[in-house]
């Protein structure tokens, strides 16, 4: 069943089953039809169309460009598509999947005029917009978003929902028994009034980065019809930056920009050039096992081990615990038994001193295991991950002004924040290509309470398109 309306309401549920794609052929098409923007396959369910009221669907035909979309439209579309990389892979990208989001922005890209458009080998998407005449002498200008999600909460089809003229108070999460809540969260109460995008409470929402894909499209296409001047622009989308390895194939060379902006932040204003440096921990326990009714001074219980090896943690230097520039040591996940036990940590600190201490007091604990319960009880295995970057922005502050200026152009009042995480950009900034972050309008990111603020998003296209055209000034 395919719906060719427009149905507003103040909530619109979107199916769990459909497809999204573009029925274009050849360049005509591409140029002239925008046939189809959403195209959504309701199956029947026992429950009939399960709690879908109302789906959201738009038409076009005959237009001269593949445009007119609003940053949320596009979100709406991008969530559905299924992204999550894949830590335990050895390939590139990690996970296929990423691929279906990529050949999508292709076709977009191309339907938007833009010519220069490749997607390599490895779900990287490039693409470059000349400079407007007279503007060529401009050093080229890059943002940069990533097509992945987290794995978690992600064992079934995102189905957003749309909140209209949200009340600030409790809003249930579709039928999942969940609630986002200003109890919980607390900046919810400032965004009365507004739209909000969220997942049905079973997933997340994807978001991030779906919402920055989003803004970047629909700001070129800002660029593009309303004819603002700029020099060169150049955006990449990229996989894996969930698992760190969005940099990992990133070819800066074919890129071709000089500075850029990624765009991987939440709150409306925010400009972080300042992250985590950061690294991983894997902690390996070995035991010794025997028969607990003899095992007098002979049983060394490496589930145990581990208990005792995290206690000697500073036991406030806990994500909960820390905000700001406060770094800390975060369990991700345990598992053993007598025999063999083994914890993953990652570790976080913006300052590169108080970092390094980080690393040798796992060291020292290790040290003083193993000193205890023998030699070769726990192995310790560190794997750096990536580095604050302001270093490398510290050498083009130019770069935060430009964005504050972006943003107070457009009414929106800057905010400087440190990124508790990491972004593309961190790394991407030590490859030769300073790379400041942006907001984005979502929150809560990488869980089920993840939303975004439509209100918001537009806000993203317009500090987006004031960037290019101060950029080119």
């Amino acid at each position: 069943m395919i719906l060719f309306s427009t149905l507003k309401s103040s909530v619109f549920y979107y199916p769990t089953d459909y497809s999204t794609g573009f029925l274009i052929v050849g360049d005509f098409f591409r140029k002239y039809a925008y046939a189809v923007w959403y195209t959504v396959v309701i199956s029947w369910k026992t429950d009939g169309f399960r709690k879908c009221k109302y789906s959201l669907f738009r038409t076009n035909f005959f237009r001269k460009d593949f445009s007119s979309m609003k940053a949320y439209e596009r979100l709406l579309s991008y969530v559905k598509i299924f992204t999550p990389s894949n830590e335990e892979s050895t390939s590139s990208p990690s996970s296929r999947c990423q691929f279906d989001l990529a050949r999508l922005l292709v076709e977009e890209l191309k339907g938007l005029g833009i010519s220069d458009v490749t997607l390599d080998d490895h779900c990287y998407v490039y693409a470059h917009l000349p400079a407007t005449e007279g503007l060529e002498h401009c050093k080229a200008l890059g943002f940069i978003a990533h097509m992945d999600t987290v794995s978690d909460f992600c064992d079934h089809a995102v189905t957003p929902v749309i909140t209209e003229n949200y009340d600030g108070k409790d809003l249930p999460l579709g039928t999942s028994g969940r609630t986002l809540s200003p109890e919980m969260f607390s900046h919810l109460t400032s965004l009365a009034g507004r739209t909000l995008i969220t997942s049905d409470g079973t997933t997340i929402l994807g978001a991030d980065d779906k919402a920055g894909i989003a803004e970047i499209l629909t700001a070129l296409e800002h660029i593009l019809t309303e004819k603002i001047p700029h020099g060169p622009l150049c955006v990449a989308f990229t996989p894996d930056e969930e698992i760190g390895m969005g940099p990992a194939h990133f070819n800066v060379k074919k890129f071709g920009a000089d500075y850029a902006y990624t765009l991987d932040g939440d709150t409306e204003g925010e400009i972080q050039y300042e992250n985590f440096n950061a690294c991983s921990a894997k902690v390996i326990f070995q035991g010794v096992n025997v028969h607990p009714g003899s095992s007098k001074n002979t049983m060394v219980n490496a589930a145990l081990v581990a208990m005792e090896f995290n206690s000697m943690l500073p036991s406030a230097d806990t994500p909960r615990n820390t905000e700001d520039y406060q770094g800390f040591f975060h369990l991700c996940s345990m598992k053993g038994d007598v025999s063999q036990a083994e914890l993953q940590y990652i570790v976080r600190d913006h300052d590169a001193a108080s970092f390094e201490v980080r690393q040798k007091t796992l060291s020292h604990i290790t040290k003083i295991l193993n000193e205890k319960w023998g030699e070769g009880t726990v192995t310790l295995t560190i794997t750096q991950q990536y580095r604050n970057m302001k270093e490398i922005i510290d050498t083009c502050p130019w770069l935060i002004t430009l964005a504050e200026d972006a943003c107070r152009a457009c009414g929106v009042t800057p905010l400087i924040l440190p990124i508790r995480g990491g972004t593309d950009g961190a790394q991407l900034s030590f490859m030769g290509l300073p790379c400041p972050n942006l907001c984005t309008g979502g929150l809560n990111y990488h869980g089920r309470y993840e939303y975004a603020c439509v209100e918001s998003l537009e806000s993203c296209v317009e500090i987006l398109k004031n960037i290019a055209a101060l950029y080119a000034e």
